[in-house]
Protein backbone atom coordinates (compact mmCIF):
# COMPACT_ATOMS: atom_id res chain seq x y z
CA UNK A 1 0.00 0.00 0.00
CA UNK A 2 1.09 3.42 -0.95
CA UNK A 3 0.95 6.10 2.08
CA UNK A 4 -0.34 9.88 1.14
CA UNK A 5 2.76 10.73 3.06
CA UNK A 6 5.56 8.31 1.25
CA UNK A 7 6.75 10.40 -1.95
CA UNK A 8 5.76 8.16 -4.89
CA UNK A 9 8.43 7.44 -7.54
CA UNK A 10 7.12 5.29 -10.77
CA UNK A 11 8.60 2.18 -11.50
CA UNK A 12 11.02 3.38 -14.09
CA UNK A 13 10.52 0.40 -16.18
CA UNK A 14 6.84 0.79 -17.01
CA UNK A 15 6.97 1.80 -20.38
CA UNK A 16 8.50 -1.83 -21.35
CA UNK A 17 5.80 -3.79 -19.58
CA UNK A 18 2.62 -2.54 -21.77
CA UNK A 19 1.89 -2.26 -25.35
CA UNK A 20 1.23 1.24 -27.16
CA UNK A 21 -1.06 1.37 -29.88
CA UNK A 22 -1.80 4.46 -32.48
CA UNK A 23 -5.36 6.16 -32.08
CA UNK A 24 -6.69 5.76 -35.73
CA UNK A 25 -4.82 8.67 -37.68
CA UNK A 26 -3.31 10.40 -34.88
CA UNK A 27 -0.55 10.57 -33.04
CA UNK A 28 -1.25 9.77 -30.21
CA UNK A 29 -0.93 6.74 -28.40
CA UNK A 30 -3.12 4.47 -26.16
CA UNK A 31 -1.90 1.45 -23.67
CA UNK A 32 -3.71 -1.74 -25.00
CA UNK A 33 -5.71 -1.60 -21.67
CA UNK A 34 -6.44 1.58 -19.83
CA UNK A 35 -8.05 2.26 -16.49
CA UNK A 36 -11.94 3.37 -16.32
CA UNK A 37 -13.25 5.01 -13.32
CA UNK A 38 -17.02 4.19 -14.34
CA UNK A 39 -17.53 1.76 -10.71
CA UNK A 40 -14.94 1.65 -7.61
CA UNK A 41 -13.74 5.15 -7.38
CA UNK A 42 -16.58 6.98 -5.46
CA UNK A 43 -16.77 7.91 -1.79
CA UNK A 44 -18.54 4.43 -1.16
CA UNK A 45 -14.83 2.97 -1.34
CA UNK A 46 -11.70 3.55 0.45
CA UNK A 47 -9.17 5.91 -1.16
CA UNK A 48 -6.08 4.08 -0.06
CA UNK A 49 -7.54 1.35 -2.12
CA UNK A 50 -8.02 3.31 -4.72
CA UNK A 51 -4.79 4.77 -4.57
CA UNK A 52 -2.75 1.75 -4.91
CA UNK A 53 -4.94 0.71 -7.79
CA UNK A 54 -4.29 3.62 -10.09
CA UNK A 55 -0.78 3.67 -8.82
CA UNK A 56 0.23 -0.07 -9.55
CA UNK A 57 -1.98 0.72 -13.02
CA UNK A 58 0.93 3.52 -14.03
CA UNK A 59 3.88 1.50 -12.81
CA UNK A 60 2.66 -1.05 -15.06
CA UNK A 61 2.13 1.19 -17.94
CA UNK A 62 -1.15 1.98 -18.32
CA UNK A 63 -1.26 5.74 -18.55
CA UNK A 64 -4.72 6.48 -19.74
CA UNK A 65 -7.37 7.11 -16.88
CA UNK A 66 -10.32 7.43 -18.37
CA UNK A 67 -13.61 9.53 -16.05
CA UNK A 68 -16.83 11.41 -16.57
CA UNK A 69 -18.72 14.04 -14.79
CA UNK A 70 -21.30 11.50 -12.92
CA UNK A 71 -18.79 8.92 -12.20
CA UNK A 72 -19.17 7.95 -8.75
CA UNK A 73 -21.22 7.86 -6.46
CA UNK A 74 -22.09 10.03 -5.87
CA UNK A 75 -22.16 12.21 -9.03
CA UNK A 76 -18.45 14.21 -8.85
CA UNK A 77 -16.98 11.64 -6.72
CA UNK A 78 -14.43 10.01 -9.07
CA UNK A 79 -13.04 12.86 -10.26
CA UNK A 80 -12.83 14.20 -6.81
CA UNK A 81 -11.06 10.90 -5.53
CA UNK A 82 -8.95 10.81 -8.81
CA UNK A 83 -8.07 14.38 -8.30
CA UNK A 84 -6.55 13.96 -4.73
CA UNK A 85 -4.34 11.11 -6.16
CA UNK A 86 -3.05 13.21 -8.97
CA UNK A 87 -2.28 16.23 -6.59
CA UNK A 88 -0.64 13.87 -3.77
CA UNK A 89 0.93 11.20 -5.43
CA UNK A 90 1.40 11.72 -10.13
CA UNK A 91 1.48 15.55 -10.31
CA UNK A 92 5.20 15.01 -11.19
CA UNK A 93 4.01 12.73 -14.38
CA UNK A 94 0.89 14.89 -15.88
CA UNK A 95 2.79 14.86 -18.77
CA UNK A 96 3.31 11.31 -19.08
CA UNK A 97 -0.37 11.37 -18.26
CA UNK A 98 -4.09 11.05 -20.35
CA UNK A 99 -6.97 12.06 -18.73
CA UNK A 100 -10.27 11.86 -20.24
CA UNK A 101 -13.61 13.14 -19.09
CA UNK A 102 -16.89 13.19 -20.62
CA UNK A 103 -20.91 15.06 -20.03
CA UNK A 104 -23.56 13.89 -21.90
CA UNK A 105 -25.82 11.95 -18.84
CA UNK A 106 -27.66 13.11 -16.30
CA UNK A 107 -25.49 15.52 -13.51
CA UNK A 108 -27.30 18.24 -11.86
CA UNK A 109 -30.76 19.37 -11.66
CA UNK A 110 -32.66 21.41 -13.91
CA UNK A 111 -32.67 21.85 -17.93
CA UNK A 112 -28.97 22.39 -17.82
CA UNK A 113 -27.53 19.61 -16.19
CA UNK A 114 -28.06 16.87 -18.91
CA UNK A 115 -27.88 16.14 -22.79
CA UNK A 116 -25.70 17.81 -25.42
CA UNK A 117 -26.50 21.66 -25.27
CA UNK A 118 -23.26 23.65 -25.34
CA UNK A 119 -24.45 24.83 -21.96
CA UNK A 120 -24.10 21.62 -20.13
CA UNK A 121 -21.13 20.26 -21.94
CA UNK A 122 -18.92 23.65 -21.79
CA UNK A 123 -19.97 23.98 -17.58
CA UNK A 124 -19.47 20.75 -16.94
CA UNK A 125 -16.14 20.46 -18.31
CA UNK A 126 -15.49 23.96 -15.82
CA UNK A 127 -16.39 21.39 -13.54
CA UNK A 128 -14.26 19.04 -14.30
CA UNK A 129 -11.57 20.52 -14.21
CA UNK A 130 -12.14 22.12 -11.02
CA UNK A 131 -12.82 18.80 -9.42
CA UNK A 132 -9.52 16.78 -10.53
CA UNK A 133 -7.76 20.04 -10.14
CA UNK A 134 -6.35 20.56 -13.70
CA UNK A 135 -5.92 22.87 -16.56
CA UNK A 136 -7.55 20.58 -19.35
CA UNK A 137 -8.25 17.13 -19.94
CA UNK A 138 -6.53 15.19 -22.75
CA UNK A 139 -9.72 14.11 -24.25
CA UNK A 140 -13.13 14.96 -23.55
CA UNK A 141 -15.69 13.48 -24.73
CA UNK A 142 -19.80 14.01 -25.76
CA UNK A 143 -20.97 10.87 -23.72
CA UNK A 144 -24.12 10.42 -25.53
CA UNK A 145 -25.91 11.35 -28.20
CA UNK A 146 -28.91 14.02 -27.84
CA UNK A 147 -31.55 14.18 -30.21
CA UNK A 148 -33.20 17.00 -28.99
CA UNK A 149 -29.77 19.02 -29.91
CA UNK A 150 -28.64 19.42 -33.26
CA UNK A 151 -25.10 17.47 -33.61
CA UNK A 152 -23.73 21.23 -34.64
CA UNK A 153 -24.13 22.49 -31.35
CA UNK A 154 -22.73 19.43 -29.72
CA UNK A 155 -19.62 18.74 -31.68
CA UNK A 156 -19.45 22.98 -32.02
CA UNK A 157 -19.22 22.48 -28.07
CA UNK A 158 -16.84 19.91 -28.03
CA UNK A 159 -14.26 22.00 -30.41
CA UNK A 160 -14.88 25.48 -28.28
CA UNK A 161 -13.21 23.29 -25.49
CA UNK A 162 -10.29 22.57 -28.03
CA UNK A 163 -9.86 26.27 -28.76
CA UNK A 164 -10.04 26.99 -24.91
CA UNK A 165 -7.23 24.65 -24.19
CA UNK A 166 -9.65 22.55 -22.07
CA UNK A 167 -9.36 19.40 -24.14
CA UNK A 168 -6.48 18.42 -26.23
CA UNK A 169 -8.47 16.09 -28.10
CA UNK A 170 -12.58 15.32 -28.19
CA UNK A 171 -14.44 11.90 -28.44
CA UNK A 172 -17.55 10.92 -28.67
CA UNK A 173 -19.75 7.53 -26.61
CA UNK A 174 -22.66 5.55 -27.77
CA UNK A 175 -23.09 6.91 -31.15
CA UNK A 176 -24.39 4.91 -34.04
CA UNK A 177 -22.69 4.95 -37.32
CA UNK A 178 -25.06 6.85 -38.78
CA UNK A 179 -24.86 9.37 -35.58
CA UNK A 180 -20.94 8.73 -36.06
CA UNK A 181 -20.69 10.23 -39.31
CA UNK A 182 -22.90 13.12 -38.43
CA UNK A 183 -20.45 13.77 -35.62
CA UNK A 184 -17.33 13.57 -38.12
CA UNK A 185 -18.82 15.94 -40.63
CA UNK A 186 -19.84 18.58 -37.72
CA UNK A 187 -16.48 18.36 -36.03
CA UNK A 188 -14.63 18.58 -39.84
CA UNK A 189 -16.63 22.30 -40.36
CA UNK A 190 -15.11 23.32 -37.24
CA UNK A 191 -11.11 22.36 -38.49
CA UNK A 192 -11.23 19.56 -35.37
CA UNK A 193 -10.94 16.08 -36.18
CA UNK A 194 -12.60 13.10 -34.34
CA UNK A 195 -9.81 11.38 -32.11
CA UNK A 196 -11.97 8.48 -30.68
CA UNK A 197 -15.12 6.53 -30.07
CA UNK A 198 -15.83 4.96 -27.24
CA UNK A 199 -18.87 2.24 -27.41
CA UNK A 200 -19.45 -0.53 -25.22
CA UNK A 201 -18.42 -3.91 -27.24
CA UNK A 202 -18.05 -7.70 -25.33
CA UNK A 203 -18.53 -11.46 -26.57
CA UNK A 204 -22.21 -10.51 -24.93
CA UNK A 205 -22.22 -7.32 -27.42
CA UNK A 206 -21.57 -7.41 -30.36
CA UNK A 207 -23.21 -4.12 -32.36
CA UNK A 208 -20.28 -2.58 -32.64
CA UNK A 209 -19.25 -5.06 -35.54
CA UNK A 210 -22.73 -3.82 -37.31
CA UNK A 211 -21.05 -0.65 -39.29
CA UNK A 212 -19.58 1.20 -36.39
CA UNK A 213 -16.38 -0.08 -36.73
CA UNK A 214 -16.45 0.30 -40.55
CA UNK A 215 -17.35 3.63 -39.99
CA UNK A 216 -14.51 4.47 -37.79
CA UNK A 217 -11.78 2.71 -39.94
CA UNK A 218 -12.72 4.31 -43.03
CA UNK A 219 -12.19 8.05 -41.13
CA UNK A 220 -8.93 7.24 -39.45
CA UNK A 221 -10.73 6.97 -35.74
CA UNK A 222 -9.47 5.16 -33.19
CA UNK A 223 -11.87 3.40 -30.61
CA UNK A 224 -11.36 2.09 -27.13
CA UNK A 225 -14.37 -0.27 -26.01
CA UNK A 226 -15.93 -0.25 -22.11
CA UNK A 227 -17.64 -3.08 -20.29
CA UNK A 228 -15.10 -5.82 -22.21
CA UNK A 229 -15.98 -8.19 -19.49
CA UNK A 230 -19.93 -7.45 -19.90
CA UNK A 231 -19.82 -5.77 -16.41
CA UNK A 232 -18.47 -8.97 -14.48
CA UNK A 233 -20.51 -11.41 -16.95
CA UNK A 234 -17.23 -12.47 -18.51
CA UNK A 235 -14.99 -13.10 -15.67
CA UNK A 236 -15.07 -16.51 -13.15
CA UNK A 237 -17.37 -14.98 -10.70
CA UNK A 238 -20.83 -16.63 -11.70
CA UNK A 239 -19.94 -19.73 -13.03
CA UNK A 240 -21.79 -21.39 -10.83
CA UNK A 241 -24.65 -19.45 -11.60
CA UNK A 242 -25.10 -17.98 -8.13
CA UNK A 243 -24.13 -14.23 -7.92
CA UNK A 244 -21.52 -13.63 -4.91
CA UNK A 245 -22.22 -11.27 -2.07
CA UNK A 246 -21.22 -7.80 -3.38
CA UNK A 247 -20.78 -8.88 -6.89
CA UNK A 248 -23.53 -6.20 -9.09
CA UNK A 249 -25.53 -8.98 -9.72
CA UNK A 250 -26.43 -9.85 -6.09
CA UNK A 251 -26.51 -5.44 -5.86
CA UNK A 252 -28.94 -5.52 -8.16
CA UNK A 253 -27.31 -2.33 -9.97
CA UNK A 254 -26.59 -3.58 -13.69
CA UNK A 255 -28.57 -7.06 -13.37
CA UNK A 256 -30.05 -9.60 -11.34
CA UNK A 257 -28.87 -13.04 -10.84
CA UNK A 258 -31.92 -14.07 -13.19
CA UNK A 259 -29.40 -13.57 -16.35
CA UNK A 260 -27.76 -16.36 -14.81
CA UNK A 261 -29.77 -18.78 -17.11
CA UNK A 262 -29.16 -22.16 -18.56
CA UNK A 263 -27.68 -20.25 -22.04
CA UNK A 264 -25.51 -17.78 -20.42
CA UNK A 265 -24.12 -20.67 -17.82
CA UNK A 266 -23.41 -23.03 -20.73
CA UNK A 267 -21.67 -20.49 -23.14
CA UNK A 268 -19.53 -19.15 -20.56
CA UNK A 269 -18.35 -22.34 -18.97
CA UNK A 270 -17.31 -23.30 -22.83
CA UNK A 271 -15.41 -20.20 -23.03
CA UNK A 272 -13.98 -20.75 -19.30
CA UNK A 273 -12.80 -23.74 -20.81
CA UNK A 274 -10.84 -22.37 -23.86
CA UNK A 275 -9.52 -19.79 -21.58
CA UNK A 276 -8.21 -22.55 -19.14
CA UNK A 277 -6.76 -24.62 -21.94
CA UNK A 278 -4.60 -21.55 -23.00
CA UNK A 279 -3.98 -20.93 -19.15
CA UNK A 280 -5.68 -17.91 -19.05
CA UNK A 281 -8.82 -16.38 -16.63
CA UNK A 282 -11.95 -15.94 -18.34
CA UNK A 283 -10.97 -12.18 -18.11
CA UNK A 284 -7.94 -12.83 -20.16
CA UNK A 285 -9.67 -13.93 -22.56
CA UNK A 286 -12.39 -11.58 -22.90
CA UNK A 287 -10.40 -8.85 -22.62
CA UNK A 288 -7.79 -10.45 -25.80
CA UNK A 289 -10.88 -11.14 -28.02
CA UNK A 290 -12.14 -7.38 -27.93
CA UNK A 291 -8.23 -6.30 -28.46
CA UNK A 292 -8.20 -8.81 -31.82
CA UNK A 293 -10.51 -5.85 -33.50
CA UNK A 294 -8.38 -3.88 -35.47
CA UNK A 295 -10.30 -0.95 -35.14
CA UNK A 296 -10.13 -1.53 -31.49
CA UNK A 297 -6.80 0.92 -29.67
CA UNK A 298 -7.71 0.11 -25.97
CA UNK A 299 -9.45 -1.83 -23.85
CA UNK A 300 -11.27 0.05 -20.77
CA UNK A 301 -11.00 -2.29 -17.25
CA UNK A 302 -12.51 -1.26 -14.22
CA UNK A 303 -11.16 -2.63 -10.78
CA UNK A 304 -11.71 -3.14 -7.66
CA UNK A 305 -8.65 -4.40 -6.33
CA UNK A 306 -5.04 -4.06 -7.20
CA UNK A 307 -4.98 -8.03 -8.01
CA UNK A 308 -8.21 -7.52 -10.36
CA UNK A 309 -6.02 -4.87 -12.23
CA UNK A 310 -3.20 -7.09 -12.49
CA UNK A 311 -5.37 -10.21 -13.67
CA UNK A 312 -6.81 -7.90 -16.61
CA UNK A 313 -3.14 -6.38 -17.82
CA UNK A 314 -1.37 -9.98 -17.41
CA UNK A 315 -4.09 -11.20 -20.13
CA UNK A 316 -1.64 -8.93 -22.28
CA UNK A 317 1.20 -11.97 -21.37
CA UNK A 318 -0.69 -14.33 -23.53
CA UNK A 319 -0.42 -15.11 -27.35
CA UNK A 320 -3.07 -13.65 -29.35
CA UNK A 321 -5.96 -15.76 -30.22
CA UNK A 322 -5.54 -18.31 -33.44
CA UNK A 323 -8.34 -18.66 -35.79
CA UNK A 324 -9.00 -22.35 -34.28
CA UNK A 325 -9.49 -20.64 -31.14
CA UNK A 326 -11.35 -17.49 -32.43
CA UNK A 327 -13.40 -20.68 -34.68
CA UNK A 328 -14.52 -22.19 -31.47
CA UNK A 329 -15.27 -18.95 -29.61
CA UNK A 330 -17.58 -17.52 -32.21
CA UNK A 331 -20.83 -19.85 -31.56
CA UNK A 332 -20.21 -18.93 -28.15
CA UNK A 333 -19.63 -14.96 -28.14
CA UNK A 334 -23.42 -14.44 -28.62
CA UNK A 335 -24.87 -10.86 -28.99
CA UNK A 336 -27.75 -10.16 -26.17
CA UNK A 337 -26.17 -13.34 -23.73
CA UNK A 338 -27.30 -12.44 -20.06
CA UNK A 339 -28.90 -9.28 -21.25
CA UNK A 340 -32.50 -9.92 -21.67
CA UNK A 341 -32.35 -8.89 -25.10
Amino acid sequence: MTSPFTPYVADAERYEKLPYDRIGRSGLRLPRISLGFWNNFGTDRSLETQRDIVLRAFDRGVTHFDLANNYGPPYGSAEEQFGRILSANLAPYRDEILISSKAGYDMWPGPYGDGGSRKYLLSSLDQSLTRMGLDYVDIFYSHRPDPETPIEETMGALATAVRQGKALYVGISNYDPAQTEAAITALAAEGVPLLIHQPRYNMFDRRPEQGLFDTLTANGVGSIVFSPLAGGLLTGRYLNGKAPSGSRAAEGRWFTEDVLDETYLSRVGALNDIAAARGQSLAQLALLWVLRQEAVTSALIGASSVAQLDDSLDALHGADLSDAELAAIEPLAVDGTGSGR
